[in-house]
Parts: C-alpha cells; structure tokens; sequence
C-alpha cells in the first residue's frame, strides 16, 4: 500500500466522523434554539349579509316550477 493513499483515507474517516458529529449536534441543538413564529390572529371577513344581484334573480326565476 502506498502511505499517501492511508494517510489520505485517515484524513477522510476523520473528516467524515467530525462532520457527522457536528450534523448530529446541529440536529438536536437547532430546535431548542428555534422560536416558532407567533402569527398575528386574522380579522374577521366583515360580512355584508345576503344580496339579492341580478345572476341570484336569474338562478330564482329559472328554478320555479
């Protein structure tokens, strides 16, 4: 084997290892940090009641029996 070669995997195992120890500690420590964005509560539609338009008397006049 060629020492280059070992030392070139070492150096990738030890990478890999660290990097997936600082993804796992990001993974549990993101939530607790996180703070859930609190939403504003929405205005009620302001209601206009019923209407009687042109296309309801139409829909009326064409449901009669």
């Amino acid at each position: 084997m060629k020492r280059g070669s070992i030392i070139g995997r070492r150096t990738f195992i030890k990478g890999a290892a660290i990097f997936s120890g600082l993804a796992a500690l990001f993974g549990l420590v993101r939530p607790a940090i996180a703070k859930p964005k609190e939403s504003l509560p929405q205005p009620e539609p302001v209601s206009q009641g019923y209407r009687l338009t042109e296309h309801v008397k139409k829909y009326y006049e064409k449901a009669r029996l």
